[in-house]
């Protein structure tokens, strides 16, 4: 199964506010998210804004991408958090996020 990790930047104003959100995700996200193949699913915030997120799914990070462009609470969702981020250009967070280059794993 694929890993994928990604990049995006938060604002540093906002961090807490962030992280208050992130511990009550809304359950109609988490069920779309499983149901598009998005495993092990983990974000993990740098004090100065950076945020990792990591991920295992079936297909294809492109893939995971765009089964959840097709859920309508992503929609939502992605609204709702693109105040958070810096340097989204008008686009949502999801289509800002920068794809890491897997180079070492160790089961």
């Amino acid at each position: 199964m694929p890993r994928v990790g990604f990049i995006l930047k938060v604002k540093s104003d906002k961090l807490e506010e962030y992280k208050q959100h992130h511990k009550a995700v809304w359950p109609e996200m988490q069920a779309a998210l499983r149901r598009t193949g998005w495993h092990n699913y983990t974000l993990f915030l740098r004090e100065d804004g950076l945020l990792f997120g990591y991920f295992e799914t079936p297909e294809s990070f492109q893939s995971a991408l765009g089964g959840m462009a097709r859920e309508s609470i992503n929609e939502k969702w992605q609204a709702f958090m693109g105040p958070y981020f810096e340097a989204l250009g008008g686009s949502r967070p999801d289509e800002r996020m920068v794809e890491l280059e897997e180079i070492f794993h160790l089961d």
